[in-house]
């Protein structure tokens, strides 16, 4: 998911014809309306149910135009089902941190707010660059709803191994984790030592 302009926005000059408008529901229930945007409204799209909606290939089309990227139409009906697919490992990865940690009493846990910073390198990412491996290709804050308790998460994306059998085949990999707060450390404790918390 990124930030990207609202439906009814003019499409930016130069902007490409015949790129799609229709967008994709995500697995990914919304949490309230706090940290929304408005091309993200679940109202825009019937069948959202409460759930986060994706952008368009028009609007991550011009999502790129606007950070000065040098995007082509012509991709965008390979990018937008990667970058929805990747979105839903990732919150497949966070309900797996999730699990047992008191959710299931309020439906689950729910997507607040996300924002991407591909500039910026969490702790963990810069110290593996150190040690000579590549960096991420992008990074995410999420904020999720656990009952009502705010839990952050960072995502570090990476690029995966090709398989030589299927070369046009995308391979990524997520590294997601609970971001470095004592609620953080705890579960990452428990993740690691199990029964000895």
């Amino acid at each position: 998911m990124d930030q990207t302009l609202p439906p009814n926005h003019p499409p930016l000059p130069n902007t490409k014809a015949g790129l799609g408008t229709e967008r994709e529901v995500s697995s990914i229930p919304r949490a309230g309306t706090e940290g929304s945007n408005s091309e993200h409204d679940p109202h825009t799209t019937k069948g959202a149910n409460g759930r986060w909606i994706y952008p368009s290939e028009e609007m991550f089309f011009n999502a790129m135009k606007r950070k000065d990227w040098d995007p082509k139409a012509e991709d965008m009906r390979t990018i937008v089902p990667i970058h929805n697919a990747v979105n839903e490992r990732a919150w497949k990865e966070i309900k797996e941190w999730e699990k047992g940690r008191g959710s299931e009493k309020c439906g689950g846990p729910k997507l607040v707010s996300f924002s991407g910073d591909s500039q910026k390198l969490t702790p963990k990412a810069r110290m593996r660059v150190l040690f000579g491996y590549h960096a991420p290709f992008d990074r995410h804050d999420w904020t999720v709803d656990r009952c009502g308790k705010k839990i952050d998460y960072v995502i570090d994306f990476y690029s995966g191994k090709h398989d030589p059998k299927q070369p046009e085949a995308v391979s990524f990999y997520l590294d997601v984790r609970p971001k470095l707060s004592v609620e953080g450390v705890m579960m990452r404790a428990q993740k690691w030592f199990g029964s000895f918390f």
